[in-house]
């Protein structure tokens, strides 16, 4: 009988030069864009990506590039959420807000999913963000264990 769950027996190599998507709820926008200024030369030496207003607001006021995506409840989530399934993204920031309850929250629960399964580091809040971006791990290479999606496949269809 397959199993449940993939394998976690593959290895993926997160490089020195980190991918690093940027999220906040509107209820947050402000204590990202406070964190990314403390943060900004750090930042500025990674790819940056983040959803709509968030992009858009860090890249104006903090002058850092940032691919900007869609809107998080236009799909913007899910784009991130594709990132991360494919290995486009190694860290995820995201200032949700606990307080308010949001049009798109399946969207923000299957982001969540895919960070936790793909073994994606993830910060909440300023500061798990500090410590996540303060990490030694941040400038070098990292290796880590990922599903086994190819071979997880292949057993579940074989029975």
């Amino acid at each position: 009988m397959s199993e449940i769950r993939p394998r976690r027996d593959v290895r993926r190599t997160l490089p020195a030069r980190k991918r690093i998507a940027l999220i906040a709820h509107d209820g947050k926008k402000g204590e990202m864009l406070e964190w990314a200024g403390r943060w900004q030369d750090t930042l500025a030496r990674h790819r940056l990506v983040g959803t709509g207003t968030t992009a858009s607001r860090i890249a104006a006021q903090l002058g850092l590039e940032v691919e900007a995506l869609m809107s998080g409840p236009l799909g913007g989530d899910q784009q991130i959420g594709a990132r991360i399934a494919e290995q486009g993204l190694d860290l995820l920031i995201f200032f949700w807000d606990p307080f308010a309850p949001q049009p798109h929250d399946p969207d923000v629960k299957a982001l969540l999913r895919l960070a936790a399964l793909w073994n994606i580091p993830v910060a909440c809040n300023p500061a798990s963000a500090d410590f996540l971006i303060s990490s030694p791990w941040l400038d070098q290479d990292y290796e880590m264990s990922i599903p086994d999606a190819g071979g997880w496949i292949t057993d579940r269809s074989s029975t």
